[in-house]
């Protein structure tokens, strides 16, 4: 599933792209939104809420997008040839007289006022990248439940909207935690938060993400999808394992010798 900073450079290329002109092809390619045609009308805005996307409309009009794990947006020029993937996985079509906007494989797509977004994304947390970013607010969330493992109340979007797999693995790896350990007994909690902010910033302006500040392949990530690879820091074996209830577990990485803290329940 993309991170936060990737959405956010989704909706910046999706806003350089067609905010401010009229749609002359509108195409939603999913049956409830089969004969919504926004041609004629302008796009006002496209931005993100954590992993969400908006994309306004004029006369109060807003697309909700989520790309979980598959989807995505890809823009191209007027006339140049689709390479996002076969014609079947295309849920959403907005082109404008210079720009064409596809969307591949959205797992969700819904048509809302524009007045009442907080329908898609008012459960959210603060927004890492958002104008509105509340590094308080944010920390009293995560500590909400001090007993939960810092793994998965990173990932909650309900407190920090914005953090996937690769930034709560890299997050923990950073400051010397096991993604098992309690939020409560973390030393410096207000201290994961400002390296969240830190991290997705200065990565959403970029493909991919590096939190090693060295971009060579193989050297982007300290832990994140190393599993049995030598950690970075100090030659221990990465491990894997699997977080959260089974119906919702989620791949985690850490280096036992790195990072402190318990183990996963059954390793």
């Amino acid at each position: 599933m993309p991170e936060g900073d990737t959405v956010w450079l989704t909706a910046r290329r999706l806003r350089e792209a067609l905010a401010g002109r009229a749609v002359v092809r509108c195409d939603l390619r999913v049956p409830k939104l089969a004969t919504t045609d926004f041609s004629g009308r302008r796009i006002e805005e496209v931005l993100s809420r954590g992993k969400h996307l908006l994309t306004r409309f004029e006369g109060g009009w807003t697309l909700h997008s989520h790309l979980r794990m598959d989807g995505s947006w890809q823009v191209y020029a007027a006339g140049e040839r689709w390479r996002g993937g076969p014609h079947h996985q295309i849920r959403a079509v907005l082109a404008t007289a210079e720009s064409v906007a596809v969307g591949y494989r959205l797992p969700v797509l819904e048509l809302l006022r524009t007045a009442e977004e907080d329908r898609a994304v008012g459960h959210l947390g603060p927004d890492l990248l958002g104008p509105d970013w509340d590094p308080a607010e944010a920390l009293r969330r995560l500590l909400s439940d001090p007993g939960r493992p810092v793994g998965e109340a990173l990932l909650d979007q309900r407190n920090l909207a914005g953090i996937g797999n690769v930034y709560k693995s890299e997050l923990c790896f950073l400051r010397g935690v096991t993604p098992w350990t309690p939020v409560g007994e973390l030393a410096s909690p207000e201290r994961m938060v400002a390296l969240a902010h830190k991290l997705l910033d200065a990565n959403k302006a970029r493909h991919g993400h590096i939190t090693t500040g060295n971009p060579r392949r193989g050297r982007t990530h300290w832990v994140y999808n190393r599993e049995h690879q030598p950690c970075l820091r100090c030659g221990t074996a990465v491990r894997r394992a699997d977080q959260g209830p089974s119906d919702e577990a989620r791949v985690t990485y850490w280096c036992p010798s790195c990072q402190k803290g318990p183990a996963p329940p059954a390793i």
